[in-house]
């Protein structure tokens, strides 16, 4: 995908100016600021003109910064991470090693850490973390595009969360298979913590996890990790309507990992893969419906379609999850030639209620 232009980066950065006085979180805490991702995607696409109004409506529920508690220190970091008392002291920490260090010298050091916490946030922690990024790589380092990268970062030291059953794929299924194979939580009720805490007790989950064929070598887990959010993305047309926002998470999770591999030594890429698999197949044994969707009630998109029209209805609709889900879509697209992908994005359309 290609750089914004100038104008569009100057807006997208007011509004990184504007979202940098609230807090990472909204609505009391638990349900995550989905702003700085959606207006990145929205500016992307060429819909920056409508980056602030979809702020204006979105920030009246948004939580004030919170306060700092205990700095994070070389001594305390680990037992600081997954506390959620922490989202004041992580930003402080990121700040200072960004000041002193280069961006990609911070992620290289700090994926690793935080990647196994996958489940932070419902996977808005890597979901941010890949949005900010992806400004970076694309359009360059200025000082509000470094404080999006330090509050993603933050945010998902802060409520840094594993997958259980996490083991590294040893099978010979593709991913569309494997995630066809994986199994339901008992009770698929509650929040997203209640459903993960099941797999613990769900016997074919760690097998289903393992029969993906695994990556030979760093460009191998790129491909793999592609194919991920290309089946993801085909299956949330399928079973969407169980869940309409939630697994959305099953291919924007797996999609921001994909989107921070260029900027990641080769040596981490197949381990990031193998998470980046792990968090979508979790959404989809936490919340997909066991019977999918009638095929003669789901849209359709026409051979010829032009995608940017796709993201245009998803920038219309203006729900965050619409976006982000049209944002991952449209990548799809553009590998696969399939538009499936795009009707998928259709679909997350038609199951959401319009912003604002």
């Amino acid at each position: 995908m290609s750089s914004t232009t100038p104008s569009e980066q100057g807006i997208l950065d007011e509004a990184y100016g504007r979202l940098h006085d609230s807090g990472p979180e909204r609505v009391g805490g638990w349900l995550t600021n989905h702003a700085p991702m959606t207006v990145e995607a929205l500016a992307r696409h060429g819909h920056a003109d409508a980056v602030h109004h979809w702020i204006d409506v979105y920030a009246p529920a948004l939580d004030e910064v919170p306060r700092g508690l205990d700095p994070v220190t070389d001594d305390n970091w680990r037992e600081a991470l997954g506390d959620p008392k922490r989202l004041g002291d992580w930003p402080v920490w990121f700040r200072r090693h960004l000041a002193e260090r280069a961006w990609t010298d911070v992620l290289a050091e700090w994926w690793p850490r935080l990647l196994p916490g996958i489940a932070a946030g419902a996977t808005h922690g890597v979901i941010r973390v890949g949005h900010a990024v992806r400004t970076l790589r694309e359009d360059g380092v200025n000082d509000v595009r470094l404080e999006e990268f330090t509050q993603a970062l933050a945010y998902w030291a802060a409520r840094w969360q594993p997958v259980t059953g996490v083991t590294a794929p040893a099978g010979r299924l593709d991913p569309l298979a494997a995630l066809d194979g994986v199994p339901r939580v008992p009770d698929q009720t509650g929040g997203i913590n209640t459903r993960l805490d099941q797999l613990n007790g769900v016997a074919a989950w760690t097998p289903a996890l393992a029969a993906l064929r695994p990556a030979a070598d760093p460009d191998d887990g790129h491909r793999r990790l592609t194919d991920v959010v290309s089946a993801a993305t085909a299956r949330y047309l399928a079973f969407g309507h169980g869940n309409p926002t939630m697994l959305v998470h099953g291919a924007t999770a797996p999609s921001a990992v994909l989107r921070v591999l260029p900027s990641l030594p080769r040596d981490q890429w197949v381990t990031s893969a193998n998470i980046g698999w792990a968090a979508s197949a979790a959404v989809f044994a936490a919340y997909a419906p066991t019977d999918p969707a009638d095929t003669a009630e789901l849209p359709t998109v026409a051979e010829g379609t032009d995608p940017a029209d796709v993201f245009a209805a998803a920038a219309a609709h203006g729900d965050e999850h619409v976006v982000k889900l049209a944002d991952t879509a449209l990548d799809v697209y553009d590998w696969t030639g399939d538009t499936s992908a795009l009707a998928a994005a259709l679909h997350a359309r038609d199951l959401h209620d319009p912003h604002g």
